[in-house]
């Protein structure tokens, strides 16, 4: 029917924003992107323009309701996502941002991170918010703003500054400056957020010495969180749904019963558990976060984050330029039998769970006279099955469910080498769906339901639909000669002079057995 809604979906991600129009039966409709460019100003240091994000989001979004489906259909809401603990400060009058927004990816609080947690916080942080001491994280990026920025202090305490992670940011621009709201999951990347009390924590703002005034309202994942500025579009528009992108992936692959996991592969990989509405910290240094709250009913997860996953694949086209098309990795991985015993650890930006180890860097090792490029483009697409393992057990423990299947979404999904021997490393089917842009789907299902297009979330899962799956080939003796050797790499780079002096027993993860 012609006047049947869409949904608006905002897909805000590393490396690119994204608009995709949604039907009311979840089918993408239209689909408008624009790169986006990351700053490296030091080593370690990844920051990105927040005007540019503020500016493309708004660009995708004019194209995209632009398309003859968008110019016909009513828009019944939007939804946001977003790439989590990217952190922004602005000016409340002007928008302007105080500086750069600093990236998830970005390690310069290294060592205030190292300083609390030899100072014995991390206990009573982790037992608060499921987080640990790391700079992923945005609570120490704020205190770096706030102590750099000449004035930010001041002007933060005087309640002139706003903090938002991206979401909260567009929401704000997106509302012409009247609502400086963020949603739970966003919330609680921030190692200032009380997932078990559910609301900011007074201990914790103090731990970092942040002030309470830069602090957005937190609301559930699907609510009413304005109405976009007649100015942007030419109307108002509802804003209905907000998850940081990989909750929002969580809900787009379905993943509403405990022991549900999905993993996604991007920029990076994050595996989620859905361990059901009990707040469960973790034993393996993997986190615990929110999956998603609805009419206020909270709904845990447990976390697995592993900072490089696509990005290497990114690297070996752009930085090496071993292939003009990232699709071309697969026929370089299948043309060779093996990668000739060689590991290649993409610890660009250090090493995610469930080792936390920010300080140390990426490696290649095993190579020889008969390397070559096909062995070291799949010993990088490998690298993903080994990295999903070193979580999965780990993941399964914590969150008390046994995963009897994966699914996976992202980029790199679309790579058929990575996927099966993603399935032969985990011992389980892997499964992948039909609409593979499971963040942005989420964000327009919690839209949805705030549009009241979806009775509740369970109603979604009918329009859930598998395109391939992925069954185990790998023999047992196989899969754990292989997995020995990532083992192995991983102990040298971790015993490598120069990385032993932020080694400390609680960074190695212990030794967990493979499924059988």
């Amino acid at each position: 029917m012609s006047n049947q809604p869409v949904i608006l979906a905002i897909d805000q991600g590393t490396t690119s924003t994204r608009a995709i129009l949604f039907s009311a039966e979840l089918d993408i409709l239209a689909v408008q992107q624009k790169e986006l460019k990351l700053h490296y100003p030091h080593k370690g240091w990844v920051e990105q323009d927040a005007v540019a994000i503020w500016r493309d989001t708004l660009e995708v979004c004019r194209a995209v309701l632009e398309h003859p489906v968008g110019r016909v259909k009513p828009v019944a809401a939007i939804g946001i996502t977003n790439q989590r603990e990217t952190t922004i400060l602005w000016d409340r009058k002007t928008g302007k941002p105080v500086y750069n927004a600093i990236v998830w990816q970005d390690r310069r609080t290294d060592a205030s991170c190292r300083e609390l947690r030899a100072r014995g916080h991390e206990p009573m942080v982790t037992a608060r918010t499921g987080l640990l001491f790391d700079p992923y994280f945005s609570a120490t990026k704020i205190a770096w703003i706030l102590d750099s920025v000449e004035g930010a202090r001041t002007r933060a305490e005087q309640g002139e500054l706003a903090f938002g992670t991206i979401d909260c940011y567009l929401l704000w621009h997106l509302t012409g400056g009247r609502v400086h709201a963020t949603d739970v999951t966003n919330a609680a990347r921030t190692l200032l957020f009380n997932i078990v009390e559910q609301q900011w924590d007074k201990d914790l703002l103090a731990l970092f010495s942040i002030p309470a005034a830069i602090l957005p309202e937190v609301h559930d994942n699907a609510a009413e969180f304005g109405v976009t500025d007649p100015a942007w579009f030419g109307l108002e528009i509802p804003v209905g749904g907000m998850a940081g992108d990989q909750h929002a992936a969580l809900i787009g692959q379905r993943c509403f019963q405990p022991g549900m996991v999905k993993s996604t592969y991007g920029t990076g990989c994050f595996a989620l558990m859905n361990i059901g509405p009990d707040f469960r910290a973790s034993h393996h240094r993997l986190l615990t976060t929110p999956a998603y709250r609805l009419n206020g009913r909270m709904v845990y997860a447990i976390e697995g984050s592993i900072f490089i996953a696509g990005a290497a694949i990114q690297w070996l086209r752009d930085g090496l330029e071993f292939f003009r098309d990232a699709a071309a990795s697969e026929a370089l991985a299948r043309s060779v039998p093996d990668s000739n015993e060689v590991y290649f650890v993409p610890a660009f930006t250090g090493l995610g769970a469930p080792y936390w180890r920010p300080d140390v860097r990426g490696m290649i090792s095993g190579l020889s006279r008969e390397t070559t490029r096909a062995h070291i483009v799949r010993a990088a697409l490998e690298a993903q099955g080994y990295q999903t393992l070193d979580l999965m057990a780990a993941m399964e423990e914590d969150g008390g469910h046994q995963a009897e299947i994966i699914r996976v979404d992202g980029g790199l999904v679309a790579n058929g080498f990575m996927c099966q021997f993603l399935a032969d490393m985990l011992n389980r089917p892997v499964e992948v769906p039909k609409v593979t842009e499971a963040t942005a789907l989420g964000a327009a299902i919690l839209a949805g339901l705030t549009a009241g297009l979806f009775a509740g979330l369970e109603a979604t899962e009918c329009y859930w639909q598998r395109d391939r799956v992925y069954t185990p080939q790998m023999t047992e003796i196989e899969r754990k000669r292989l997995y020995a050797g990532w083992q192995t790499a991983i102990q040298t780079l971790l015993h490598t002079p120069g990385n032993q002096g932020a080694l400390t027993k609680n960074c190695l993860q212990p030794h967990l057995p493979i499924k059988s």
